[in-house]
């Protein structure tokens, strides 16, 4: 009786582990990210496994082999259920961050600091301040937000400028005004409104959510205007193993979804099929027209209040080039994954001390925690090129990401990496594609040949397309452009790359 219950346990335990085995098998091909010949392996050694386990737990005359079969399947199970829970957490951070195709602009309601009012629907027949041209369609549809919510016609004032509507509402030829929120930050850097928060005060915000439109999606790209003020056609990526992407760094007052200054500005050019990666630096002071300023300049870090399609077709305009996938980080939340991944080393140009007299840098290899590599990325004024190569630091860090993540040290805090990323990137490319790229490292395996290069140019001030007073910007050095551009199709045609000779 013993021996014929015995038997049959072990027969539904196989029966049962089988199973298991079978929806696990199943997991790993539905995630994507396990190339087949992997795939194949571990349906080979799970087929066998269960076999193993079959053998064991079928023979009921004997004890031992029995004991062994019912630990073989517990310790498989319980490698199976961490195993999974792993890859729930990968897929599903994965598509968290992946395929995001919407932004916010986030539009203030603003009355003066001293107004009585408490709420928008105590401003309810003022009248309201707005910019003739910037920024218009996210106004238009503010003011038809308060208009279905006051259920009457709003009341406007017209003005050319940031800092003429700005004024109007202080000397009060206005009760409130609708500005977006990414434009506080340069009303601030204009000469006498650096206190301007002091005397407005946001009474209600609008999130007025669009669509990103790449440049393959837009019908209605702009042509590429190029520096020697010829007409040329952008360069198509034809090659499915080289993708163009724009990688943001931005103001992270909003969250990752609002439209914001884009203070990192980076392309990435590579090829998964020679494994080259060009990371292409543009200082946020580039004064380029903007594919929405009808050829009027502005700073490139400006791009970034009217979208981020609006960054991809700047630089896209720049360099002539199809830019299509973007990468959008907050440096910030580097912190976390640098601090989990167990810091990364990052290559310094020179050797200095942040202006917080913080940290203190060597030139050369450093190593770095989360915080130290932000402040790394983030100081300036410690270098006489200024911005430009606090783009070369940001770049240093990205690359010594990589390079770390591409390491056998990723595994050790994959759970901290995983929770670390959500908040800190988003992108446009959607999980499949991701997933095929994973596939590929996992495939072929190897290093990546990773040069970093910034453009120059020379300080200027000019009065921006989104300013409503001169300021500070480069004007760029196109000599350096073309040096990128070439660099570019290097890395589009399958050639190694290296940094070019002054």
């Amino acid at each position: 009786m013993n021996r014929r219950r015995s038997g049959i346990i072990g027969k539904i335990i196989a029966s049962i582990f089988g199973l298991l085995c079978i929806g696990f098998m199943g997991l790993l091909v539905y995630t994507k990210l396990i190339p087949t010949i992997v795939l194949v392996i571990i349906g080979v050694v799970l087929m066998l496994l269960v076999a193993l386990v079959t053998a064991f737990m079928w023979n009921k005359h004997n004890h031992v082999r029995f004991t062994v079969g019912v630990l073989l399947s517990v310790i498989f199970t319980g490698i199976f259920a961490v195993s999974s829970v792993y890859i729930y957490k990968t897929t599903d951070t994965l598509s968290k961050i992946s395929g995001v195709n919407t932004e916010i602009a986030q539009v203030g309601i603003y009355v003066r600091a001293q107004d009585q009012a408490e709420s928008l629907a105590a401003t309810s027949g003022y009248t309201y301040g707005i910019i003739t041209d910037l920024d218009r369609e996210n106004t238009n549809q503010v003011l038809e937000n308060l208009k279905s919510e006051f259920g009457t016609d709003i009341q406007v004032q017209e003005y050319r400028g940031l800092t003429e509507l700005v004024d109007g509402l202080i000397r009060e030829e206005t009760s409130a005004i609708i500005l977006n929120q990414a434009y506080i930050p340069i009303v601030e850097e204009m000469d006498g409104y650096a206190d301007v928060e002091s005397k407005i005060r946001q009474i209600d915000v609008k999130n007025v959510e669009s669509v990103i439109e790449t440049t393959s999606e837009a019908a209605d790209k702009p042509q590429t205007v190029q520096q020697n003020q010829q007409t040329q056609q952008p360069v198509e990526n034809s090659d499915k193993n080289v993708y163009t992407v724009f990688i943001s760094g931005i103001d992270n007052r909003g969250g990752m979804v609002a439209k914001s200054r884009s203070d990192v500005n980076i392309i990435a050019v590579a090829n998964t099929k020679t494994r080259q990666l060009l990371l292409v630096s543009t200082p946020r002071d580039y004064f380029v027209p903007l594919s929405i300023s009808g050829g009027q300049p502005d700073k490139l870090t400006h791009a970034g209040i009217y979208g981020i399609s609006v960054c991809m077709d700047t630089l896209g305009m720049l360099y002539d080039t199809d830019i299509n996938y973007y990468f959008r980080l907050n440096f910030g939340g580097f912190v976390n994954i640098i601090d989990a991944l167990g810091g990364i080393t990052v290559e310094s140009d020179y050797d200095f001390t942040s202006g917080s007299e913080k940290y203190h840098f060597n030139e050369g290899a450093n190593y770095v925690n989360g915080e130290q590599a932000l402040v790394f990325a983030r100081e300036r004024y410690s270098f006489k090129e200024g911005d430009r190569q606090r783009g070369k630091n940001q770049m240093a860090v990205i690359k010594g990401v990589i390079n770390k993540a591409l390491s056998p040290e990723l595994l050790k805090n994959y759970s901290s990496i995983l929770s670390g990323i959500q908040g800190s990137f988003e992108t446009n490319i959607d999980y499949e594609e991701i997933a095929h790229l994973l596939q590929n490292q996992l495939t072929d395996g190897g290093a990546w040949n990773i040069v970093s290069y910034s453009v120059d140019g020379t300080g200027d001030k000019q009065k921006p397309y989104s300013m409503s007073q001169p300021a500070y910007v480069m004007i760029p050095d196109y000599s350096t452009v073309d040096k990128a551009k070439e660099m570019m199709r290097q890395v589009r045609d399958g050639e190694i790359i290296s940094v070019p000779q002054a």
